[in-house]
């Protein structure tokens, strides 16, 4: 399955963050391409553990069966999947400063490793392996990505 701890897809999305630009246009969603990058740098601080948010009650129902949806395979994330308040970006941002934000935490969780990721539990699926944490956030990069046809 596909994950950020393999060098040759940590290359490929940094590579596909380079490709973005503003005129991209939006396959699906509301948000601008810069708003994206900013919301997949919220989940990345998670990854990293920069930021700690507590559970969500909804997760704690139902992540069993999400988990396991979204973490068991290598089919994307759906399209118009739903997202914690928390992590909704609603205020312009620049395009460049979010890809250098987003950039420089890829590489992060990267040159960590496993042994960098937070032990903390993700908000809506409670607790992650370290390889799951890499697969989840490579599956959420890539979802945004492909909003913006990158």
């Amino acid at each position: 399955m596909k994950n950020l701890y393999d060098t040759g897809v940590g290359q490929d999305i940094t590579g596909r963050l380079a490709s973005l630009r503003p005129e991209n246009e939006r396959q699906w969603g509301t948000m601008t391409a810069a708003q994206a990058l900013a919301h997949c740098s919220v989940a990345m601080e998670f990854a990293v553990g920069d930021v700690n948010p507590p559970r969500m009650l909804l997760g704690r129902l139902v992540s069993w069966f999400a988990k396991g949806q979204v973490l068991s395979n290598d089919q994307p994330m759906a399209r118009n999947a739903p997202t914690a308040k928390s992590m909704i970006i609603e205020d312009e941002r620049n395009l460049e400063r979010e890809r250098a934000r987003l950039l420089e935490l890829v590489t992060r969780f990267v040159a960590a490793g496993p042994k960098g990721c937070t032990k903390h539990p993700h908000t809506f699926f409670g607790e992650l392996k370290a390889e799951e944490w890499s697969t989840l956030m490579y599956k959420h990069v890539d979802h945004h990505l492909r909003q913006f046809g990158a």
